[in-house]
């Protein structure tokens, strides 16, 4: 299995999926790499993933977030809606933004935004902003 790590998040790649679907598994382990990573404005909300993979526009992918202090992941359906290429302004890590849809959307979001709390409306740089 192919993995990446980094101070913020655990990103492991399933080896199994084909083409440009795929399975990420990506653990946050505190408040500061979950402010860095989320996309509140997206609509029904997004993550950032540090990738060197290549994807699209548009790209479905699944998601396997853990956060936290939380005991499971959350299971999310996703899509590609934003793209940092590698070298991208502002020193920051390639990787694509993934909004989050489906049924499970909204759940996500509102987890996310709980345990951000206040710092949600901080005007500090973040991995796509």
């Amino acid at each position: 299995m192919n993995s990446k790590q980094n101070s913020e998040l655990d990103i492991e790649l399933d080896p199994k999926q084909k083409d440009r679907s795929s399975v990420i598994s990506i653990a946050i382990k505190d408040k500061q790499a979950l402010y860095m990573s989320y996309m509140p404005f997206v609509k029904d909300g997004g993550l950032f993933v540090p990738t060197k993979k290549d994807y699209d526009l548009g790209d479905e992918m699944f998601l396997l977030v853990k956060i936290m202090d939380e005991e499971e992941p959350m299971q999310i359906s996703g899509k590609v809606v934003w793209i940092s290429p590698p070298g991208a302004l502002g020193n920051r890590p390639r990787g694509v933004g993934v909004q989050f849809v489906g049924e499970g959307a909204q759940t996500a979001a509102n987890l996310i935004e709980d345990k951000l709390g206040g710092s949600i409306s901080l005007t500090r740089a973040t991995h796509t902003m």
